[in-house]
């Protein structure tokens, strides 16, 4: 006997709101171009369907706590920080853009507990 079997595979795509944030934040640190077009890179490719997929895309991601739904991806070797929002649905994942800064501008947010509200974009 021959079965055909019928795989369905459903990608999530990211919806990366507002990818402009980036590319201002870009034109302002010029030296974070590079990094933060490899990040864009692999966001066009990524396939998540839960926050653990995002360590998966970015290993050195780190989801905050507090049903924030927020993750912070380090960029550049770890030079730049950005925090994201992110929310699931059936077919994509969205991602809102809430703080980009350098590390030590991160240390001052976590420092007043800030990462887990912030929002400038």
């Amino acid at each position: 006997m021959n079965f055909l079997i019928n795989i369905t595979y459903i990608c999530t795509r990211i919806h990366l709101i507002k990818e402009q944030t980036i590319r201002n934040y870009v034109q302002g640190n010029a030296s974070s171009k590079a990094s933060f077009e490899d990040w864009l890179t692999k966001i066009k490719y990524a396939d998540w369907k839960i926050p653990e997929d995002i360590q998966m895309t970015f290993n050195s991601a780190d989801l905050l706590g507090k049903s924030s739904h927020r993750v912070v991806f380090d960029i550049a070797g770890n030079n730049y920080r950005m925090i994201c929002k992110y929310a699931f649905g059936e077919k994509e994942a969205h991602l809102f853009v809430c703080w980009i800064g350098t590390h030590a501008e991160y240390t001052k947010v976590c420092g007043k507990n800030e990462q887990y509200t912030v929002t400038l974009y």
